[in-house]
C-alpha cells in the first residue's frame, strides 16, 4: 500500500508511526513544503522549550524507518497537484497544521505595528515565511490579545532577559530585536474571565519566575471559583489556573524593569492611532453561557504594539474540499472523500498540545484500517515513482531526510553554546545546507 502524507509536523508524524504499525508493509511518503520536518515543534514551539521539543527524537525514528521516506521542500499546489497524490498513493492524509491567523475584525488591526501570534511566533522561531517581518516593538508598551498558551509564549519571550534566552534556540536576529526594545509594559487580555482561560498551569506559573518582570493581577478579577458549568475533566486545570492567578495577586509588588498586566473580561473594540498604533480600545465583558457579553463600559490602554493570539485556520489547497466558515477542510470524522483524510488541526481546528496529535492520530488510522477493511484499495498505483518522475521533470530541488540531517549538524555547529542550534532562516540557506558534498 502507497501512502502519501501532507505535512510532517506531529499530526502527521504520529499518524505515520500509527499507519507503520498497523500496516508494517506500507510505503509512506512525507512531504512538506518547507525544506525541514517537524512543524509546529521546529517553527511554532517557544524557543526557550527546549524539552517540549525533544519529541523530536522520536519523530526522527518514524522519518528513519525503512519504508518511510522524508520529501522536503515539496509544495502541494504548486509542485504537485492535489489530483497527482490521489492518482499515484492508495491512501492520502493531509496534516497540513492551521497556520493562518485569525483576524480581529476590528478598526485599526492594519497598522504596522499590528501582529498576528503565527507570524510573531514564526518571526522569532526562525519560520523561512516570517522570518523578516521585524516587528517594530516601538515604545514602552506592548498588548497580546489572547488568553491560550501561544499568548503566554510571546509574553514570556518579550519578558524574558538574554541570559534566561541563553539555552533557547530563539533566533539571533529576533534576540538582538527583543533585547534592543524599551518594553516596560506588557498586557495579556482576555475576552472572558480567568476560569475561561486556555492556559496550562505549568506553562503559566513560568509567568512568576521571570528574572526582571512583576506580574500583576487584580485580586477581584481572580475571587472567583470553578462553577458547575465547566467540564468535570477541566475542573482540576482550571482551578489550577485560578489559584496561580490569586498567588501572583498576592505578591507586594516590586521595582522590576517590566510588568505583564493580566487582563480578563475586556474584548478589543478598535486599535486606535494615526498611521501607528497609539492605543488599545477595549470594552469590558461578562461570561453569560460561557460567552463574552459586552457591558457597555469602555476603557484605553496606551500601547504601542499589538500582538493577536486569537486562533489560527487552515489555508486551501486547490482541489481540496474546503469549508470556509470553520477554516478547515471539509471532512466527516477525518474522511475528505474516499482514500483521502484530514489529520489533526487540518481537521478539526487548532486545539490541544503536541502529545494530543498522537491520540488524534490513533483515532484516525483505526477508522482508515475500518475503512479499508470495507473497501480495501484497488491497487496497481505507482506511488513515489510517480511523483519522482514529475518532481524532476519540473526542476524541484527534493530535500530528502538525509539532506534535512546535514541541515540539522550545521545549525547545531554554528551555535554558540549553550544555545542548542542557529537557525537557518531561509529556503536558500537551508537548501545550500542540505546540500552534499557532491552537490556543492
Amino acid at each position: 500500500m502507497h501512502v502519501a502524507i501532507v505535512g510532517s509536523g506531529p499530526s502527521g508524524l504520529y499518524t505515520a508511526d500509527a499507519i507503520a504499525r498497523l500496516f508494517p508493509d506500507a510505503e509512506i511518503d512525507i512531504f512538506d513544503r518547507l525544506p525541514t520536518p517537524y512543524g509546529l515543534v521546529r517553527g511554532g514551539i517557544a524557543p526557550d522549550h527546549q524539552s517540549t521539543k525533544a519529541v523530536v527524537r522520536a519523530f526522527e525514528r518514524t522519518l528513519a524507518r525503512e519504508g518511510t521516506r522524508f520529501w522536503g521542500n515539496v509544495e502541494i499546489g504548486r509542485d504537485l497537484t492535489y489530483d497527482e497524490l490521489k492518482a499515484a498513493y492508495d491512501l492520502l492524509i493531509f496534516s497540513v497544521g492551521a497556520e493562518k491567523d485569525r483576524a480581529l475584525g476590528i478598526p485599526g488591526e492594519n497598522f504596522p505595528e499590528v501582529y498576528g501570534a503565527a507570524a510573531f511566533v514564526g518571526w522569532y522561531n526562525g519560520h523561512p515565511l516570517h522570518h523578516d517581518l521585524e516587528p517594530k516593538l516601538a515604545g514602552t508598551a506592548l498588548a497580546v490579545i489572547g488568553n491560550g498558551n501561544v499568548a503566554l509564549d510571546v509574553v514570556r519571550v518579550l519578558a524574558k532577559t538574554q541570559a534566561e534566552l541563553g539555552d533557547s534556540d530563539i533566533c539571533e536576529h529576533a534576540a538582538r530585536r527583543i533585547g534592543a526594545a524599551q518594553l516596560t509594559d506588557l498586557y495579556l487580555i482576555g475576552r472572558r474571565g480567568p476560569v475561561e482561560a486556555s492556559f496550562t498551569p505549568i506553562e503559566l506559573a513560568e509567568l512568576g519566575e521571570l528574572e526582571r518582570c512583576e506580574i500583576v493581577v487584580d485580586p477581584q478579577a481572580v475571587a472567583i471559583d470553578v462553577g458547575p458549568e465547566v467540564p468535570e475533566k477541566e475542573v482540576k486545570v482550571r482551578q489550577r489556573n485560578i489559584e496561580i492567578l490569586r498567588s501572583f495577586a498576592a505578591r507586594n509588588g516590586s521595582a522590576k524593569a517590566m510588568r505583564i498586566h493580566v487582563l480578563f473580561n475586556a474584548a478589543p473594540v478598535a486599535i486606535l492611532g494615526d498611521g501607528s498604533v497609539t492605543g488599545l480600545l477595549l470594552e469590558r465583558t461578562r461570561v453569560v453561557d460561557g460567552r463574552a457579553e459586552l457591558t457597555g463600559e469602555r476603557f484605553q490602554l496606551p500601547v504601542e504594539s499589538v500582538v493577536a493570539a486569537i486562533g489560527y485556520h487552515t489555508p486551501a489547497l486547490p482541489g481540496v474540499p474546503f469549508d470556509e466558515k470553520s477554516g478547515r477542510f471539509k471532512n466527516d470524522d477525518g474522511l475528505i472523500e474516499p482514500g483521502v483524510y484530514a489529520a489533526g488541526w487540518c481537521k478539526h481546528g487548532p486545539r490541544g498540545v503536541v502529545g494530543t496529535n498522537r491520540t488524534d492520530a490513533g483515532i484516525l488510522v483505526k477508522r482508515i484500517a475500518e475503512d479499508l477493511a470495507a473497501k480495501p484499495p484497488a491497487g496497481g498505483k505507482p506511488g513515489a515513482g510517480a511523483v519522482t518522475a514529475l518532481l524532476h521533470e519540473r526542476g524541484v530541488r527534493v530535500v530528502d531526510f538525509a539532506a534535512w540531517k546535514r541541515i540539522d549538524a550545521a545549525e547545531i555547529a554554528r551555535a554558540t553554546p549553550p544555545k542548542p542550534r542557529e537557525k537557518f532562516v531561509t529556503s536558500e540557506a537551508l537548501l545550500a545546507a542540505a546540500a552534499s558534498e557532491s552537490e556543492s
